[in-house]
């Protein structure tokens, strides 16, 4: 899909920092050997929309032999997102699946009543220097789907609708937005895409959605006339027309929102609910270790370690 005349801006600028209702500077983390940026959860904000948890993964860069290996590990509660710039993941989880991802491709992990993952750099990969770049969302699901059995799903790069017009791009990842609708299956209302603006392009954000906010990955944005550079997240009033302008350099984001959930939720480690006694039920189950029998099981392949409960 080439131009499309929803991303011209048809509303003007915002006209104060008043309509930004929270900016949020990421935190780093070091989940072994890696660091992440995490933008979510926030003090001041837990969720945009449905989006739960956001972290920035690199931009780094591996010499031979090295890579990325998140062990197996458990989930409930949630879909996760991962959308690469660069580089490349092998995901196996406890479904049987084992996909690889590259960039602008998109693979989509509905947890639901509980799911096991690894994601690893993959054996030839490591055969040469490489590099990693790239966003993992959690989604928290709708109450009455916190019990659904896991899913998966992979799309590939063409498969995402792909718009432009007036030096800006915008691939979408999940939900709908601008007038088109990504092949995923979502759970709630929720828009995510990939945006990038040529030096001075303007970008006006959806405005069907509740909830709506962008990370900036790479370069500079502007709102009402403040500067907003890589490695920051806004979040916008609801109801609020916005369009934000890229800087003299352009601009990479993240767009990101949707309906809002029926409440906060709960967080302990992988797990996501509406209940403290459903993230009990799950770290008894994971902590037992009942890998045939179980709650959970261990992705067929990667099977011979784990990460314990904490």
């Amino acid at each position: 899909m080439s131009w499309n005349p929803t991303l011209e801006p048809s509303c003007p600028d915002a006209g104060s920092l008043d309509a930004i209702e929270t900016v949020i500077v990421p935190r780093a983390r070091d989940i072994g050997d890696f660091e992440v940026r995490r933008a979510l959860p926030a003090p001041r904000r837990q969720m945009v929309g449905p989006f739960i948890f956001f972290d920035q993964m690199g931009p780094v860069e591996f010499l031979t032999g090295k890579g990325i290996d998140v062990r197996p590990h458990p989930h409930i509660g949630l879909g996760t997102v991962t959308y690469l710039y660069s580089g490349e993941f092998e995901h196996r989880d406890s479904l049987g699946t084992h996909q690889m991802i590259y960039p602008g491709e998109v693979n989509w992990m509905v947890a639901g009543n509980g799911v096991t993952h690894s994601e690893r750099t993959s054996a030839e990969t490591r055969q040469n220097p490489s590099s990693l770049f790239g966003i993992q969302t959690w989604i928290a699901l709708p109450e009455e789907h916190e019990e659904d059995a896991a899913r998966f799903e992979h799309h590939d790069k063409a498969a995402l609708p792909f718009l432009e017009g007036e030096g800006k791009e915008v691939r979408l990842i999940l939900g709908n937005a601008w007038g088109a609708r990504a092949p995923a299956t979502v759970l709630s209302e929720t828009f995510y895409a990939d945006v990038t603006l040529q030096a001075g392009a303007k970008l006006p954000m959806p405005d069907n959605h509740e909830d709506r906010g962008l990370y900036v990955s790479q370069g500079a944005i502007e709102v009402a006339g403040d500067r907003f550079e890589a490695g920051r997240m806004m979040v916008f009033r609801p109801g609020d027309a916005i369009t934000v302008k890229a800087g003299p350099e352009g601009a990479r984001l993240m767009a990101l929102g949707g309906a809002t959930l029926n409440g906060p939720r709960h967080i302990w480690w992988n797990f996501v609910a509406a209940s403290r006694e459903k993230i009990e039920a799950a770290k008894h189950a994971w902590a037992a270790g009942d890998w045939s029998e179980g709650r959970f099981s261990l992705p067929p392949g990667d099977d011979a370690e784990f990460i314990p409960l904490p």
